[in-house]
């Protein structure tokens, strides 16, 4: 029967990856994949983590199943660092997941069973796996206008828009912050009339926060979110611990449900049991138990809190090296926007021929929309980054 499989395409950014490793050149730069490296490139285990990590190593005493939904301890620690206050406890559900990932897929399984004629909403662009989930579980999709391309700043008037046609019930993917692939965020006056709108509407916010911290900081990339999750009765959140605590192979994620009341969050807390079991039963723990670990430790939480906002001034100087390094090469202030954007990525605006030309020639690796990957960056490549740039005549 597996001759009538149908060959799937290979992952762009998988397929990148390949081609930097098989690239001889001393001088090449990988702005592709989405992981945080360090000025030498390498992708660091934080010190809370390595002290939690060892902690459980120590204490430990069993590898016996926590629960279908995850350790609660888990699910109450990192819904605190999402949410803060913004929702009572007896109308939030969440469940532990594989990931953001994870977290993403069950959201939108829980959205199809919650409404069967369900449309889902996401920004052009969008983070690709959105798109391919989306078309794995075979549900409708529109595509609400979100960038511009010409400003590399957020179209929030198209945005909006495009929004005014969404039908109740439907769901909306939001990105919490660090828009990927963009780096171009919402402010919280526009996260405002967001919510207004699909308060309105009775369309259903799903947010996607997998850099909180990465950003303008811990509770500055929560606001928006929090300002949703406080404001309409129902919502959805997809956190990722990948990013900020820098477990990107332990799969740790979480998705919270806000619901309208007690009753129905205990409905819902159900139905986010029911689909871990159907999917994949106990969700990972060893990450989970590590993020659970040093957020409720203050000391732990500290020193992850100092390494996380070294990790975040890092990407930040780098942003406006590579600014100013433009600044002086053209002259002009068009390139302001890189130092503007927040978290891993921004769009840079180049075509696919430019991107191309900047790898053939340059060994700049980047996503063929002109994504980049700003941690990839370091102070000793930014120039080799801003020649390739110019270059190519972006």
């Amino acid at each position: 029967m597996f001759e009538h499989l149908n060959a799937q395409a290979q992952d762009k950014i998988m397929a990148l990856m390949v081609e930097y490793r098989e690239d001889p050149r001393d001088t090449k730069v990988d702005l592709g994949v989405g992981v945080y490296k360090d000025p030498t490139g390498n992708t660091p285990v934080m010190r809370a983590v390595k002290a939690a990590e060892q902690r459980l190593i120590d204490t430990e005493t069993t590898k016996s199943y926590t629960a279908l939904a995850g350790d609660p301890a888990f699910v109450n620690a990192l819904s605190g660092l999402v949410l803060g206050d913004a929702v009572e406890a007896d109308r939030l559900a969440g469940a532990a997941q594989p990931g953001g990932t994870g977290a993403i897929h069950q959201a939108l399984e829980l959205a199809k069973m919650a409404n069967p004629d369900v449309t889902i909403w996401v920004s052009q662009p969008t983070w690709p796996n959105h798109l391919s989930i989306i078309k794995h579980l075979k549900l409708p999709m529109v595509e609400y206008s979100y960038f511009d391309n010409d400003t590399r700043a957020v179209d929030f008037g198209a945005m909006m828009s495009d929004l005014d046609g969404v039908k109740q019930g439907d769901v909306v993917i939001l990105h919490g912050c660090c828009h990927n692939p963009t780096g171009a965020n919402l402010n919280l006056e526009q996260w405002r009339e967001v919510t207004e709108l699909l308060g309105k509407k009775g369309a259903l916010p799903l947010i996607d926060i997998a850099y909180q911290g990465f950003g303008d900081g811990l509770e500055a990339d929560a606001a928006g979110v929090r300002h949703v999750a406080s404001t309409l009765d129902e919502a959805l959140i997809a956190a990722s611990c990948s990013k900020n605590f820098g477990v990107y192979r332990e799969r740790t994620g979480l998705l919270m449900a806000k619901t309208p009341d007690e009753k129905l969050k205990t409905v819902t807390q159900q139905n986010l049991t029911h689909l871990n079991r159907q999917n994949f039963s106990f969700p990972p723990d060893h990450g989970a138990r590590v993020v659970q670990m040093i957020l409720d430790d203050p000391t732990l939480r500290a020193d992850w809190e100092s390494e996380l906002e070294d990790v975040r001034t890092t990407m930040l100087a780098l942003r406006k090296q590579l600014a100013e390094a433009l600044q002086a090469r053209t002259g002009s202030d068009r390139f302001g926007f890189i130092a503007e954007h927040r978290g891993m990525f921004s769009r840079l605006g180049a075509t696919p021929e430019q991107v191309n030309a900047m790898k053939e020639k340059h060994g700049i690796y980047m996503v063929g929309d002109s994504r980049m990957n700003i941690a990839g960056l370091n102070k000793d490549t930014v120039d080799i980054l801003a020649d390739a740039i110019v270059d190519a005549g972006v």
